[in-house]
């Protein structure tokens, strides 16, 4: 009985985990203010079916509150500078092939007049939706009434249920980036004292060029949170959360070229040695240890950045702390080895020279005093853009989010 009960709840609990997870919670949200916003439209609008209003609704409740905000201003506008157009070209022509075409030219470059960005299409085709109907006119404020009630369900939808913050998603990418960079450290490590082919160092090498697509989803992923966090009265430090993220993401990005030049390094070396050892049996195993320990002072690196709270912060910083020491240990034994091995045999020395470079410079952007000063940095800099770029804005949300804290107190 017990095992049956188990086997019931384990769906049970999966079910209830997913349905916290963001994306179940934006897409209940988007179905909802949909729904609503059609209601609402059914009763205020004189159009049989108003969809207008669910599809605004739909594209207005984004994932972020910061972009619902600036996406549902766009779309109102899209919409209403259509309908201006529609009407118009509806007093001056009919609807004819020529005059298709200009009204969609019109809408178009009206469209980058009232600078409406990625809506600038749905200007042309409110216009074309408007004049192809016979009640120009009735049918025109028809769109734009449904069109108001689409974007301030949404906007109302996300102001009463705030939207899910993405921090923790896009903490899971750089952490996701961070182990498939050591997975790719472990990988270069392996036979350095045996003969490696120019095609398996080159390989690597690929591998290494491949992340920067990595890159790039993880960017998505924190340009999705940092807005998450913007405007949002759940999240108190949101700039605090947006630099840490970001500053964490540009260090594991330069990581991810010094890693690249490595592999090249490496293949180059290769080359030279195509039917001997690359490395001798001390310094190679050397270098696999070294690289190993750099391996594990990114993923730790990872972690604390994308730690929130105060005490496991404190324990990533510590183990991070505890590999940075270990890599420079392995790193000084390393040194003296190759400098042996560059005495007996000068010819690739500068290439034994590149590979210290390359790992000091991974170190040196992990380094623990580097990484305060360059967050002190950012975080100094973004304040002061926010405050000179929107002065007025800043002082009213401060103040908002300060009778916001003494209510809930």
């Amino acid at each position: 009985m017990r095992d049956a009960r188990v086997v019931l709840s384990a769906p049970v609990a999966e079910f209830v985990k997913r349905g916290r997870e963001p994306v179940v919670t934006q897409t209940l949200r988007s179905t909802a203010a949909a729904t609503i916003s059609y209601v609402v439209a059914v009763r205020l609008s004189s159009e049989p079916a108003p969809l207008t209003a669910p599809l605004t609704a739909l594209l207005v409740v984004q994932v972020t509150l910061y972009s619902t905000l600036t996406t549902g201003i766009r779309r109102v506008n899209a919409v209403v500078a259509g309908v201006l157009v529609a009407s118009a070209f509806s007093v001056l022509v009919g609807l004819t092939w020529w005059s298709l075409g200009l009204i969609i030219l019109a809408s178009l470059v009206v469209g980058r007049i009232v600078r409406v960005s990625e809506f600038v299409p749905e200007v042309a085709i409110s216009a074309m939706l408007v004049l192809g109907v016979p009640r120009v006119a009735s049918t025109a404020w028809d769109r734009v009434l449904e069109t108001l009630i689409g974007a301030v369900v949404g906007l109302l939808f996300n102001f009463l249920l705030a939207p899910p913050v993405w921090v923790a998603t896009a903490g899971e990418s750089v952490e996701g980036l961070a182990r498939r960079m050591r997975q790719l450290l472990l990988r270069i490590g392996e036979g350095l004292t045996e003969p490696i082919p120019v095609e398996h160092a080159a390989s690597r090498l690929h591998e290494a060029r491949r992340l920067d697509h990595d890159i790039s989803e993880v960017d998505a992923a924190l340009r999705q949170a940092e807005d998450s966090v913007r405007l949002n009265p759940r999240v108190k430090e949101g700039l605090l959360h947006r630099v840490v993220l970001r500053t964490g993401l540009d260090t594991l990005e330069i990581c991810t070229v010094v890693l690249r030049v490595l592999a090249r390094t490496l293949t180059d070396l290769a080359k030279e040695r195509e039917r001997e050892a690359l490395f001798a049996p001390e310094v190679g195993a050397a270098l696999q240890e070294l690289l190993g320990l750099v391996a594990d002072a990114v993923v730790s690196f990872a972690v604390m950045v994308t730690t929130d709270v105060t005490r496991s912060a404190e324990t990533a910083e510590a183990r991070l702390a505890e590999d940075l020491d270990a890599a420079r240990a392995s790193r000084e034994r390393l040194a003296g080895l190759l400098l042996a091995e560059v005495r007996r045999d000068p010819e690739q020395w500068q290439l034994h020279g590149a590979l210290l470079a390359e790992l000091d410079r991974i170190l040196d952007e992990l380094d623990l005093e580097h990484r305060s000063r360059r967050l002190m940095e950012e975080l100094d800099r973004a304040s002061r853009e926010q405050r000179e770029r929107h002065p007025r804005l800043t002082a009213a949300w401060q103040w908002g989010r300060r009778k916001f804290t003494r209510r809930g107190r």
